[in-house]
C-alpha cells in the first residue's frame, strides 16, 4: 500500500509524524511546519485515513509495514518517529519490530498496553458517525447538529468532522473507512508486539488531564523501551498537541537534538 504523505522539508534528518485515530496528517499541520525548520519533515496518513488508500485489513502490523514500504519507496534508511495515540502505537509496533528503520521515537499520550473498550468514547463516535444520513445532510451544520446529539464535547466534533467531505456524486461522505475501523476496533485496542526492546531514545508525552498513560504503566514501557523517558504537559488533554502546542513543540525539539 502506498500511504499519502506531505513532505514538508528535504533538510535535516527525516522525521515521520503519525496521527491517530480518526485523524490525519493535517491534524498535525501546525507542527509538522515548525518543525520542519529543522528536519525533513513527513506527515503521513495511515491507512483507512486521510487520502490513504482503504483497505479491509486493520491491525499494527499491517500498518506498521505501511509506513516501512513508505520509507523504501522514498528511500529512507532510518528516521525519527513522532506518533500519536494510535499512530504512537504504529510507531511503537515499527520500532520493535524493525528498529533499524526508527533512530529515535516520541509517543504522544499513548502506552504500549491494551486497553478496555470503556477506556475512551471511540464506540459512540463510530456509532454516531454511522448513524448519519448523507442523503438528508445538505452541510456541515448540519452533520454537526446531528453529531451534537451523540457527541457533546464540541472539540470532538470539530475534530470528527474534518473527516467529512463531499463525494462525486456532491453528497457528503466520510473520507475515512469507518466500515473498517468499526469491524477491526479490537486490533487497534491491542499493545505492539515485538521479539526484542527497543533501546533506542525514546519519549513518552503524557497529557496531565489524560488517563492514557498511568502510573502503573510504567513498568510495561520500560520493558519495551528501556532507555524511554516520560514527559508531561500540565493542563492539556489526549489532544496535548492541539492543547498546548508551544509546550509539545519545545518538548519534541529539546529531545530530538539531544545527542
Amino acid at each position: 500500500m502506498q500511504l499519502n504523505y506531505r513532505q514538508y522539508s528535504d533538510s535535516g534528518v527525516p522525521l515521520l509524524i503519525l496521527h491517530g485515530l480518526f485523524g490525519s496528517l493535517g491534524n498535525w499541520g501546525w507542527h509538522s511546519k515548525q518543525l520542519a525548520e529543522q528536519y525533513a519533515v513527513y506527515g503521513v496518513d495511515l491507512r483507512n485515513h486521510g487520502e490513504s488508500p482503504h483497505a479491509d485489513e486493520l491491525d499494527y502490523t499491517s500498518m506498521a509495514d505501511d509506513v516501512k514500504q513508505l520509507m523504501t519507496s522514498l528511500g529512507m534508511d532510518s528516521s525519527y518517529c513522532i506518533g500519536h495515540s494510535m499512530g504512537g502505537k504504529v510507531a511503537m509496533q515499527l520500532a520493535l519490530t524493525q528498529p533499524q528503520l526508527v533512530e529515535k521515537l516520541i509517543v504522544v499520550d499513548i502506552a504500549p498496553v491494551t486497553y478496555p473498550v470503556s477506556a475512551a468514547g471511540h464506540k459512540k463516535v463510530m456509532a454516531a458517525m454511522a448513524a448519519l444520513d448523507f442523503d438528508a445532510i445538505h452541510s456541515r451544520s448540519e452533520a454537526e447538529s446531528k453529531l451534537a446529539a451523540f457527541i457533546q464535547d464540541e472539540a470532538t466534533r470539530k475534530f470528527i468532522l474534518t473527516n467529512l467531505q463531499r463525494g462525486d456524486s456532491g453528497k457528503y461522505q466520510w473520507r475515512l473507512n469507518l466500515h473498517a475501523i468499526e469491524e477491526h476496533y479490537d486490533a487497534l485496542r491491542v499493545k505492539p508486539s515485538g521479539v526484542l526492546a527497543f533501546t533506542k531514545p525514546t519519549l513518552f508525552v503524557k497529557g496531565s488531564e489524560s488517563k492514557y498513560i498511568r502510573a502503573e504503566n510504567e513498568a510495561e514501557i520500560l520493558e519495551l523501551f528501556p532507555n524511554a523517558s516520560v514527559k508531561i504537559i500540565m493542563q492539556a488533554g489526549h489532544w496535548l498537541h492541539a492543547d498546548k502546542p508551544q509546550a509539545f513543540k519545545k518538548i519534541a525539539l529539546d529531545f530530538l537534538s539531544m545527542k
